[in-house]
């Protein structure tokens, strides 16, 4: 009786090891699990750490998700080609999205593939191609710009200028920082601008004057929260760890700051950010009310009309794909189909 209780009590002893190691290890799994980000997650952190535009960002996480969720949601490792095919002839027949969107969907479904899960799928030649449109753009004449500016005013009017001043695109004007204005050669450098390249281009004589008052009002800005404990700003790439102390140097200021501090997500301090887009977008709709110009406009059309207009005024086309920083001639091309149909040719009836 004394040896069948000690056995047990061995038995007893074992069974709580045991069961103490198989907890442990379930424990130790969920921690990993936990600890483990999810495919969403990874992607974003793959996009920042290559240094792609947050609307990059947004664009792939959009078109990944829709791509997963048109799978039934089977995790992408489980899926091939054929998956992909499907589901690109489905955006062209079912959703008839164009081809520049197709082509969109596709990229962030190769960089998914390629640049986080490190695979491979090979080639696509069963999926159906969206049919590529030449879309002529919407432009502005050169009375039809100056009105919508003259009813646009403060900061989103010096913003306006510069779009149909210099060609810039909204999210160029809005990401440049004080060191990229340089009036002594009347010039704006634009930084890691759409293809990740620096350009550089015309800055206006006109708003010279109204910029520098500008740029002086946003100084007095910055010494305030420099005073108060703040005045950092968010710096491109890793020069903060190069370059501790930049963030907080005017030169690297945002040229069109916010009107508030935000938390950055990555540092926890209070920074100040540049002006939303939106505010931007909402001034020029309102113009375009207001001045009563029944085209379908937005801020990128004062970039159109830029081009446009150096176009009709003799510029060589080279120079134009310069300053608009375009990788391919053909894109700036577009712009001779606009001139064509608003001068050089004249009507049998006239």
């Amino acid at each position: 009786m004394l040896i069948k209780f000690n056995l047990e009590k061995v038995n007893y002893r074992y069974y709580i090891i045991f069961s103490y190691s198989i907890i442990s290890k379930i424990l130790n799994l969920s921690l990993k699990i936990e600890n483990k980000p999810k495919l969403l997650d990874k992607v974003r952190i793959t996009l920042r750490t290559l240094h792609y535009s947050i609307k990059t960002e947004e664009a792939y996480l959009r078109w990944i998700k829709e791509f997963i969720i048109f799978n039934n949601r089977v995790h992408p490792e489980n899926l091939n080609n054929n998956h992909v095919s499907t589901f690109l002839s489905y955006l062209a027949v079912e959703r008839q999205v164009s081809s520049s969107t197709q082509n969109q969907a596709l990229c962030a479904i190769v960089f998914l593939y390629k640049k986080v899960l490190e695979k491979d799928f090979g080639w696509l030649e069963d999926a159906v191609r969206a049919n590529r449109s030449v879309r002529i753009p919407v432009v502005f004449s050169k009375d039809e710009a100056m009105k919508m500016i003259s009813f646009i005013h403060g900061t989103p009017k010096i913003i306006t200028s510069i779009l149909y001043g210099s060609g810039l695109r909204l999210n160029e004007a809005l990401k440049l920082r004080v060191l990229d204005i340089d009036f002594e050669n009347r010039t704006i450098t634009v930084r890691s601008g759409k293809g990740k390249k620096d350009r550089t281009t015309v800055l206006p004589n006109s708003i010279i004057n109204d910029l520098k008052d500008h740029i002086n009002n946003i100084k007095e800005i910055h010494y305030n929260d420099l005073r108060e404990g703040y005045g950092e700003t968010i710096l491109p790439y890793s020069l903060g760890k190069k370059y501790p102390n930049a963030a907080k140097e005017f030169k690297w200021q945002y040229v069109f700051p916010a009107d508030k501090r935000i938390k950055d997500e990555i540092s926890g301090k209070y920074v100040r950010f540049h002006i939303h887009e939106t505010t931007i977008q909402k001034a020029i709709k309102q113009a375009l009310r207001k001045s009563k110009i029944d085209k379908k406009a937005g801020s990128h059309t004062f970039r159109h009309s830029f081009a446009t207009q150096l176009l009709s005024n003799g510029y060589d086309i080279r120079t134009i794909q310069e300053l608009l920083g375009h990788q391919s001639l053909r894109t700036t091309m577009i712009y001779t189909h606009v001139l064509k149909n608003i001068s050089g040719v004249r009507s049998p009836l006239d």
